[in-house]
């Protein structure tokens, strides 16, 4: 799913971003496994939750797996264009991180418990990749929705880097920011690998434990 090339492991500044466009990109109305709204507005209750993590194929497959998780989608967001196409991010002229937003409900899964998928989930030391899939739209970010997602965020990864290091990987690259705005993926990409079971998963994680920060228990 990746294309190398240095260029692309380079971020792009804000003046040299492509322009996009004002309008979102057509969007499935239900998830294809969870039967939610893609979009919102959301039920009451529930917050969201941003991860870049590498491919977002394998990644929103990870979190519509978990309790708690009420609706998943792929997108894309840390960047400057509005409403990118796949191609347009591809370019590395974006900005953007492929990421998986989850709606999700804080009284069965508490945030701290996704933050630690998300960390276990892949390799957070590699910059601007995950395995063979090089560029920025590939590097480890959280983007946080709330001052108590950013805490957990925070905390989390510090403590993690910790385990990293000691376990003898390098420094943890994790961008941990507020949310920008997030904007969804074409059609195809959503729930891509419950529609093509058989489909491309970059997901591999470190084998390194995880704890949780502050705030956030963690779920068997």
């Amino acid at each position: 799913m990746g294309i190398v090339g240095s260029r692309k492991t380079q971020m792009v500044t804000p003046e040299g971003a492509l322009p996009g466009r004002p309008t979102p990109l057509p969007l499935p109305e239900r998830h294809l496994v969870l039967g939610t709204p893609l979009a919102p507005p959301y039920p009451d209750g529930l917050e969201r939750a941003l991860f870049a993590m590498g491919c977002f194929w394998g990644a929103e497959r990870l979190f519509w797996q978990t309790d708690g998780v009420w609706t998943t989608a792929a997108g894309y967001s840390g960047g400057y264009t509005p409403n990118p196409t796949y191609e347009e991010v591809c370019s590395g002229l974006t900005g953007h991180a492929e990421t998986v937003l989850c709606v999700f409900d804080p009284a069965i899964v508490p945030y701290g418990s996704l933050v630690r998928r998300f960390f276990e989930g892949h390799d957070p030391t590699q910059g601007m990749r995950q395995g063979n899939d090089v560029g920025t739209q590939y590097r480890s970010a959280v983007f946080t929705t709330s001052e108590a997602q950013l805490r957990v965020a925070q905390e989390t990864a510090r403590r993690y880097e910790e385990e990293l290091r000691a376990a003898g990987y390098g420094a943890l690259s994790t961008e941990v920011l507020p949310a920008g705005p997030f904007y969804f993926a074409e059609g195809y990409h959503q729930q891509y690998l419950a529609a093509n079971p058989n489909g491309y998963c970059g997901l591999g994680g470190t084998g390194v434990s995880c704890p949780v920060g502050v705030g956030g228990a963690a779920t068997p």
